[in-house]
């Protein structure tokens, strides 16, 4: 198989939210040219904005040094999609909805080259699906980051049913040049993070309905009896309980098992509006 990872040098991120920033940060700090395109210039412009302020904080901490954080600007620059006509690979982190990132997979294709290889951000979407919305399906595949993307090492790769084997490769490369680590998942519902994390924090959704313990004495069981770095009750806050029900409804659907039913109480506080950090309540209050 010939090794195509070599020509990946310039990058187009679709989304400029925290995802999609981070994404674009990581990639320009390991010396790939990137553009970065949003809906409008406004929110290209706050991604861009936010990133720097990451580069300055990290200089300031003398993690970075400036001449480095002054490079990694210089490498990022926002843009629409013809702007994205010479990048080689293209990775979409827009919102968690299938219509939506169906039509910047069309776009994408559009504006690319043929070859281009087309990445998604998903952490629940049929990779697969995806594919079959655009000509070329061999070239598409899921990238998923972890939150947030500067710090976690992880990618999981996700080969949906027409990736072809150089598109993995050069993926997994790729992967590789911005220092990540990748696993490699089947196309089935949550891969393989969101598969075991959800229910774990399904089920302490359910311990707390069920008055098992208050929402302080899960979290702090679990972080000193089991060694992670915060609660699961904590963590779904973090990630937002919108999301944590998003995924838990597309574990139940596509996997069909009753274990996998969302907790009335996830679904109860998403109905009030009580989606963790983003809305200052949650399990707890911000």
């Amino acid at each position: 198989m010939a090794d195509t990872t070599q020509d990946v040098k310039k990058l187009a991120v679709v989304g400029a939210g925290q995802m999609g920033a981070g994404i674009a940060q990581v990639a320009a700090q390991s010396g790939l040219e990137v553009v970065l395109i949003d809906v409008s210039r406004d929110f290209v412009d706050k991604g861009l904005a936010g990133i720097r302020a990451q580069l300055d904080k990290a200089v300031a901490k003398g993690k970075l040094k400036a001449q480095d954080a002054e490079g990694t600007v210089k490498r990022l620059r926002g843009g629409a999609y013809d702007d994205a006509r010479d990048a080689q690979f293209a990775v979409e982190a827009v919102t968690e909805n299938e219509t939506v990132k169906k039509k910047v997979f069309a776009d994408l294709a559009k504006a690319m080259p043929p070859g281009a290889i087309l990445a998604t951000n998903t952490s629940s979407i049929p990779i697969t699906r995806i594919a079959a919305s655009v000509e070329r399906p061999e070239r598409v595949i899921g990238m998923h980051f972890m939150n947030p993307v500067p710090v976690m090492q992880l990618i999981e790769i996700i080969r949906g049913a027409q990736t072809s084997d150089e598109t993995y490769a050069t993926t997994r490369g790729l992967a590789e040049k911005l220092g990540k680590t990748t696993v490699l998942s089947k196309d089935m519902p949550g891969f393989i993070v969101n598969r075991i994390l959800i229910p774990m924090l399904n089920e302490a959704c359910f311990a707390l309905q069920e008055g098992l313990a208050t929402a302080e004495d899960i979290d702090t069981a679990m972080k000193l009896g089991t060694n992670v770095p915060m609660g699961p009750l904590t963590l779904a806050d973090f990630i937002g309980l919108d999301t944590c029900l998003y995924i838990a409804d597309v574990l139940h659907k596509g996997l069909g098992e009753d274990k996998y039913r969302p907790a009335p109480l996830l679904r109860q506080y998403v109905d009030a509006g009580w989606l963790g950090r983003k809305s200052k309540r949650g399990f707890y209050r911000y």
